[in-house]
């Protein structure tokens, strides 16, 4: 109840995505003289791109700068001068590995005593210790100096519960009851249609609600989450937008405990979160990206950037719903707000920390077949995303419900089929979850089943 909740404010606080255009992605492609798309077929989707990494007049002058004079600049030329240290050489100090340095995993954080993820124990005298890159005393505190202490205190905690047993998979039994739940039961429903399963949920209140009520949630979602129909787990939706957290170290506690908890109750599944990121619309319009900031401090690049740093979260996915109308105060449209945001997302590579979706809330209602093409394209097309999620169902602040109806318009862009996702709620369905995850199957690819 607490997430269906809190989906309906946040619906009714941002506003839908209108994308680009595809003509002007076509018209972008002649203008750029590092485009190689007249080489593609002429039936290639408007999104496939190709650029030149040389083009094949700068191929060529590469070729004969080398190849000139028999070779001469390439007989000249020496390695690269790299960022090395000969241990051998007189003056050179390189660590020497302990005495039985060959035993245990030399890429492992924890110290040897670390048995099975724990934490080591503390030698006594005085000496430190570490635990989960937190310095320790003697006493097992944190002797961190930065700000935020008691969130780093609260994920420490968690975490190590999380190690010492409080989250553990589930057993044969707790995993065969879940199924027998309706949200076990839209699971096995969902899976039978083909579709690929994740479970949505809101991990975040049961968090700030104490140990007890977190680790009762998470034991929850694990059994349900640990059978093999499932892929992963959304555990938030809203990260740092709504009102729950008030402080970055607040977040990345949470996000860290969850992270850690999960993997434990649900080995091998995926995790995500879901945000949205202000400042990636504005592009290189300085005064948005200051207001931006200023209203959405939590939500600033190199804060989210740090849950996929860490490898705490497998998927991140980005609303689209300030988008569309959020920028008007710069000049910005939503095509070039959806733009900006596909070019940060490139520039900072951040598919190669999590992989990206999209998620877009506005094609609920009636809305025109090519209007549902271009949003589901733009952010493919543009490689901002590498899926979109698309809500079915949608009630506002008000208590109004609308349910997607392009079907027809979705069934055309089968190509796509496994690049979209849709969000559905078995508790909330539009005839039966059989009969709407039968229909979901013909369009999409995969399904977030609402879990609260």
């Amino acid at each position: 109840m607490r997430l269906r909740l809190r989906r309906t404010v946040a619906a009714g606080s941002m506003l839908a995505l209108l994308g680009a255009v595809a003509p002007a992605a076509a018209a972008y492609a002649q203008d750029d003289p590092r485009s190689c798309r007249d080489l593609l077929t002429a039936d290639a989707p408007a999104y496939v791109q190709c650029h030149w990494l040389a083009t094949p007049d700068e191929a060529l002058g590469v070729a004969l700068f080398w190849g000139a004079n028999d070779n001469a600049n390439l007989k000249e030329a020496t390695p690269y001068p790299g960022q090395f240290i000969d241990c051998s050489a007189p003056g050179s100090s390189c660590p020497t590995p302990p005495d039985g340095g060959a035993e245990g995993d030399e890429n492992s954080p924890l110290p040897e005593d670390a048995e099975d993820g724990g934490a080591p124990e503390c030698e006594t005298g005085g000496d430190r210790c570490a635990v989960d890159g937190h310095d320790q005393g003697g006493d097992g505190t944190d002797n961190g100096s930065e700000t935020g202490t008691g969130a780093r205190t609260t994920v420490a905690a968690q975490t190590t519960a999380a190690r010492s047993g409080t989250a553990r998979p589930a057993t044969a039994e707790e995993v065969a009851a879940a199924a027998q739940t309706p949200a076990g039961r839209a699971v096995t429903t969902a899976k039978g249609t083909g579709l690929r399963v994740w479970l949505d949920t809101e991990l975040a209140d049961d968090w700030k609600a104490g140990e007890e009520a977190f680790a009762a949630a998470v034991k929850r979602i694990g059994a349900l989450a640990a059978r093999p129909e499932v892929a992963g787990i959304r555990f938030s939706t809203q990260l740092g937008y709504d009102t729950t957290f008030t402080t970055h170290e607040e977040i990345t506690a949470f996000v860290a405990a969850a992270s850690a908890a999960l993997r434990q109750a649900a080995p091998g599944k995926q995790l995500g979160v879901h945000t949205v990121v202000p400042e990636f619309a504005c592009g290189a319009v300085e005064e948005c990206k200051t207001e931006m900031a200023r209203r959405y401090p939590l939500l600033a690049p190199e804060r989210i950037e740090s849950y996929l740093s860490t490898g705490a979260v497998d998927q991140l996915t980005l609303d689209g719903g300030l988008l569309r109308g959020g920028y008007t105060a710069w000049r910005i449209d939503a095509g070039t707000a959806q733009r900006n945001q596909s070019i940060q997302l490139r520039a900072r590579a951040w598919d190669v920390l999590a992989q990206i979706a999209a998620e877009e809330t506005g094609l609920v209602g009636e809305v025109a077949a090519e209007e549902v093409a271009e949003r589901v394209a733009a952010p493919l097309r543009d490689g901002g995303a590498q899926q979109v999620n698309l809500w079915t169902r949608l009630q506002d602040a008000q208590g109004g419900v609308k349910h997607l109806t392009a079907w027809d318009a979705l069934k055309k862009l089968s190509p796509l089929q496994r690049r979209m996702a849709a969000v559905y709620d078995p508790a909330a369905p539009g005839t039966d979850a059989a009969a709407d995850l039968k229909r979901i199957a013909e369009v999409f690819g995969q399904v977030y089943l609402t879990v609260a």
